[in-house]
């Protein structure tokens, strides 16, 4: 019973959830703004090759 009570009364487990938690959301937002700028950087690349061809015509 002892073990138990102590088990329960440990918060560094909390504190290592807490952790994994905000480790997970900021891979999340990581994942999410590199999807989203990757996709703006491709269309800027698309646009400039478009621009050097017109210009070499």
């Amino acid at each position: 019973m002892q073990r138990l009570l102590s088990f329960f009364q440990n918060t560094s487990a909390v504190t290592a959830i807490e952790y994994a938690l905000l480790a997970s959301l900021i891979a999340g937002v990581v994942i999410v703004g590199a999807t989203a700028f990757g996709d703006a950087l491709g269309q800027l690349y698309t646009y400039a090759r478009d621009l050097i061809v017109l210009a070499l015509q």
